[in-house]
């Protein structure tokens, strides 16, 4: 069917290896394209064009501190015991500038922040001076061009504030605004539809009848593209068989979607029809990884390029599968500097039992942390069905195909599922 292997009832005759799947997504993921969105909504996006400066800030010279708009010149000498008096002729305000042009012997009541009057080149400070019935008294020098702000002091007409790529964080947005620019262009967020499959699933919060579950693997998913800054789009579930699985990535296909995410019916059962009706209308270009859990993922494109990966039912193979391949190429489709990494902590800790693994496959073997915090252990029931099993985790250790595990008190690498300490990222597998 469609030139890909029907392998049901069969088995895979033959697995990838992680490192050559992360290769294949690797060489066909290119940043999105750019949007404008709201200098209020552009934190923690990503920066799509450089930003380049169309007006200095400030735009005109202003109070760097409360006090009086002066002449430095006119205030030379003056002290305590020999005060200068100079006339009181106005004030300006943020917004409500004087509009007068300062003369010698003058000047006018400032306000931080506020225009500084033609004829005025200094700030003299407010705790230098007194004022009352129209005089100021000079009770302290201040020098020419002190306690002003020049026109670009800040940034400069022309110069380049932020350059594209950058995770815009809140004080970014903020200097985008005071270029006087409403919106900032970043690059789109991936939007992501998951597709779950099984007669004998009900969405989060609906009644279970006989033989029934819950979706949970939806709910999962979500939280990680929400981690991963992309957009999760409402999931489709489907009942199996063929004609119902059609009719399902006729629906997923339909839609908005960057990437399809589907979950069950992706293994070598009778009703595992994916993978072929994948390859009928795309592109199957993985199917069956050398790992554990997670296995059965398959990994393919539809005509128009869009990713879909097909992912393993069970809840724990699925977030493996999703943390390996599909996180990774989300964050690299939103423009994520080191998309390839691990998002998670890193610990180096020695191991309070042995940690086991068979040579060519690569592991995803949950510990927790032993009651001390001083050591790690294997999580004793690993299946991946059971979701509790991640929930008492606090971590993955991933083991490479190349090793056979580490014995009691060798020191091995934990990815964190939570941030118990800082730490860097780490890459993913040996970072193919």
């Amino acid at each position: 069917m469609g030139g890909v292997d029907d392998v049901r009832m069969r088995g895979f005759r033959e697995r990838r290896e992680v490192a050559a799947v992360l290769a294949i997504l690797r060489a066909g993921a290119a940043p999105l394209a750019a949007e404008e969105v709201a200098v209020a909504d552009a934190s923690d996006r990503i920066l799509a064009a450089d930003v380049v400066a169309p007006i200095d800030v400030p735009g005109f010279r202003r109070a760097a501190v409360d006090g009086y708009a002066v002449r430095g010149e006119d205030t030379f000498a003056a002290s305590e015991l020999a005060p200068i008096a100079l006339r009181l002729c106005g004030q300006s305000m943020p917004g409500r500038p004087s509009g007068l042009t300062l003369g010698p012997g003058e000047a006018i009541r400032i306000t931080t922040g506020a225009p500084l009057p033609a004829g005025a080149d200094a700030v003299l400070q407010a705790e230098l001076a007194r004022a009352a019935d129209g005089v100021v008294l000079a009770i302290g020098a201040v020098a020419p061009l002190r306690h002003i702000g020049e026109v670009g002091e800040d940034i400069a007409r022309g110069q380049v504030i932020l350059r594209a790529g950058r995770r815009l964080r809140p004080q970014d947005a903020g200097v985008i605004a005071s270029l006087g620019l409403g919106r900032a262009p970043v690059i789109r967020r991936p939007r992501v539809l998951a597709l779950s499959t099984g007669d004998e699933l009900v969405a989060a919060g609906e009644p279970l009848g006989p033989h029934q579950i819950v979706d949970s693997n939806s709910v999962t998913l979500a939280g990680l593209c929400a981690r991963d800054r992309a957009e999760f789009l409402p999931p489709l579930r489907s009942r199996d068989g063929r004609d119902n699985l059609v009719a399902a990535l006729d629906r997923a296909e339909a839609s908005d979607a960057d990437v399809i995410v589907a979950c069950g019916a992706t293994s070598v059962g009778s009703e595992d029809w994916l993978p072929l009706l994948l390859g009928e209308r795309g592109e199957l270009l993985v199917h069956g990884v050398a790992m554990r859990p997670a296995s059965p993922t398959g990994v393919g494109r539809l005509g128009d390029g869009r990713w879909v990966f097909l992912l393993p039912g069970n809840p724990v193979s699925c977030l493996c599968a999703y943390e390996f391949f599909v996180g990774p190429l989300l964050r690299a489709l939103g423009g994520r500097s080191d998309p390839w990494r691990w998002p998670h902590p890193r610990l180096r800790l020695p191991l309070a039992r042995k940690l086991t693994s068979k040579i060519g496959r690569t592991d995803f073997v949950r510990v927790a942390l032993t009651d001390d915090g001083r050591a790690i252990a294997p999580v004793a029931t690993s299946g991946a069905s059971l979701l509790s099993t991640a929930v008492i985790a606090d971590g993955v250790v991933i083991v490479d195909p190349e090793s056979e595990g580490w014995a009691v008190g060798e020191e091995v690498e934990m990815l964190a599922f939570d941030d118990p300490r800082p730490a860097e990222g780490g890459a993913i597998g040996h970072d193919p």
